[in-house]
């Protein structure tokens, strides 16, 4: 297989965000944020094709649209949590993708991701058996009690703020996945399910500025940055 297909979760409702339009389809100049994210990472040489996981109910996305950049778009219903919706994105990819190869997972609201940053990881990431882009935490950390008071520091020695895209193989993430959703743990990410299943992914160095559209002032960042 040339490249590496990723699998794109878009089906959340954004509540953190507010308002009526669930996030992904909020627009950053002539296009939705979701449109910048695929078209950021179908540019890069190395990703191949791209499953978009969407609601079920979802009646933005115009279903008819099969490639971006040139490159074949599947689209897949998500379900009631990330993982539901990754797992969909997994078992929707092509038959040519097999269960051993490398698959990325790539947040919908990442709009700024560097290719350089996605060229590392999979460098980095595909001979030690999977990881994802991270950034060490340079603040200092506090602890709260139950009234909002500081009342301790936190080490942030080998602290990591996960981003994407992760990078793992398609069999392995899968049997994770589903094995957490069966169990019942809320997965926050696909290494937390790997790291659950007994791997350690790897921590690869990614920018600050890949950051994750959660709040209104995000979006102005992130169309900030786009426009540099």
């Amino acid at each position: 297989m040339s490249g590496h297909w990723c699998v794109v979760p878009a089906a959340g409702r954004g509540r953190r965000f507010g308002g009526d339009t669930p996030k992904q389809y909020l627009r950053i100049g002539d296009k939705p944020l979701v449109t910048h994210t695929l078209e950021r990472l179908a540019a890069h040489s190395r990703v191949a094709g791209f499953v978009l996981v969407l609601a079920p109910d979802d009646a933005t996305w115009t279903r008819g649209l099969i490639e971006v950049l040139g490159k074949p778009l599947l689209i897949a219903n998500g379900g009631a949590e990330r993982a539901d919706s990754v797992l969909a994105g997994l078992r929707a990819l092509p038959a040519s993708v097999a269960m051993e190869h490398f698959v990325l997972v790539h947040d919908a609201a990442r709009p700024c991701v560097r290719a350089e940053d996605v060229t590392r990881l999979i460098e980095r990431a595909v001979p030690a058996g999977g990881g994802l882009l991270a950034a060490p935490l340079r603040d200092t950390l506090k602890r709260a009690d139950g009234q909002g008071r500081s009342n301790g520091t936190e080490p942030r020695e080998s602290r990591w703020r996960a981003l994407t895209p992760q990078l793992f193989r398609r069999g392995e993430l899968d049997a994770a996945l589903a094995a957490a959703l069966a169990a019942g743990v809320a997965i926050t990410d696909e290494a937390m399910a790997m790291e659950r299943a007994g791997h350690a992914p790897l921590l690869v160095e990614g920018a600050e500025d890949n950051i994750k559209v959660t709040t209104p002032a995000d979006l102005a960042l992130a169309e900030f940055l786009l426009s540099r």
